[in-house]
């Protein structure tokens, strides 16, 4: 399996056309976007989504961050696009194929049976700012949930590619342990092996949207089609995929870059509603991934957020705030340094 992960993750070199389609983006002024056409698979074409954040127009940057989105997500974090363009960086986010803007009528949202595929949209991704900025721009990912999990799995399989990785509460271990993770994952693969479209009964009781949903008590208002209450089904191919991507951290990776890994100070993961998950993680267990992350390489700094919800950057101000100047000074310590 790990050699196979390696072919994979380590394989594509996917050439994007000239850098000169972008159009206007839903987020509007200073946002605009670039459809990238990557290799089919079983349902037909695939594209991913590149998003620019240009406010002032376009600059040529020495600097550049390229953010990945959690399942069940896009990207519309717009402060965060805004806090990298204060930092002089130039500021990109990839809508994963079969995400968000990335979704086409045919797909099934989300799905992939190895997290490997995205490779291929990182490598487009990255094309594309080197195209525009220069083959020695320095480059960090940061992201999200499963993209922090994808993002560490690509990061060891692609050494010197990047200068540093920012994980927002990465989906690196399966909630509970690792023994959990053992035991169900024969069952899984079955499932998986002969109906990996199968939907599995979805655990999502909608807590999580009521936190962020400004509809629901929250301060934001992601589009309902590509950020659906509750998620879009968990199929079994796709879990297996995760899974597999949880064994292969277990095993320890060896990301060369620095990473910085932020996550909230407690858990709140319970059968009912609670307002402690307006400033907690409800999603994931955090200890259980702050035992992971040192499992990532050498150079792993942990920053734990009090009062953060499960995306870090969409928690209350005041957390953000803090979240944001985590970031800050991590970045000068660190971030542009790794692949010097």
């Amino acid at each position: 399996m790990g050699s196979t992960l390696a072919r994979l993750f380590s394989m594509w070199r996917v050439r994007v056309g000239p850098t000169d389609g972008w159009a206007p983006d839903v987020l509007g002024q200073g946002f605009s976007q670039l459809t990238m056409t990557l290799p089919s698979d079983d349902e037909g074409d695939v594209v991913a989504t590149l998003v620019a954040y240009r406010p002032d127009g376009w600059e040529r940057r020495a600097r550049a961050v390229v953010y990945l989105h959690g399942w069940s997500d896009y990207f519309f974090h717009t402060e965060t696009a805004q806090f990298w363009h204060d930092q002089g960086a130039a500021f990109y986010a990839v809508d994963l194929r079969k995400y968000g803007r990335s979704l086409r009528e045919w797909q099934t949202p989300g799905y992939t049976d190895s997290l490997a595929a995205y490779a291929a949209d990182i490598q487009a991704a990255l094309d594309v700012v080197h195209a525009e900025h220069g083959a020695h721009t320095s480059v960090m990912i940061m992201a999200h949930s499963t993209g922090g999990l994808v993002a560490s799995l690509w990061a060891h399989y692609n050494p010197g590619k990047i200068s540093g990785l920012i994980l927002n509460s990465p989906w690196l271990e399966l909630q509970g342990s690792s023994v959990v993770r053992t035991l169900s994952t024969p069952a899984l693969q079955q499932l998986a092996r002969f109906q990996p479209k199968a939907p599995l009964p979805n655990l999502d009781p909608g807590f999580y949207a009521r936190v962020i949903n400004k509809e629901l008590g929250g301060e934001w208002e992601p589009d309902a089609s590509w950020r659906p209450v509750p998620s879009f089904p968990v199929r079994a191919g796709w879990l297996s995929a995760v899974i597999a991507g949880h064994a292969r951290v277990a095993r320890r990776l060896d990301v060369t870059v620095p990473v910085l890994m932020l996550i909230s100070t407690r858990s709140t993961i319970l059968p009912r509603w609670s307002e402690e998950m307006r400033s907690s993680d409800s999603v994931l267990d955090v200890d259980v991934l702050a035992r992971r992350a040192p499992y990532l390489g050498n150079n792993v700094t942990i920053n734990r957020i009090e009062g953060g919800i499960h995306d870090l950057a969409l928690s209350r101000r005041d957390v953000r705030t803090h979240y944001y100047d985590c970031i800050r000074q991590w970045t000068i310590g660190y971030g542009w340094f790794g692949a010097l």
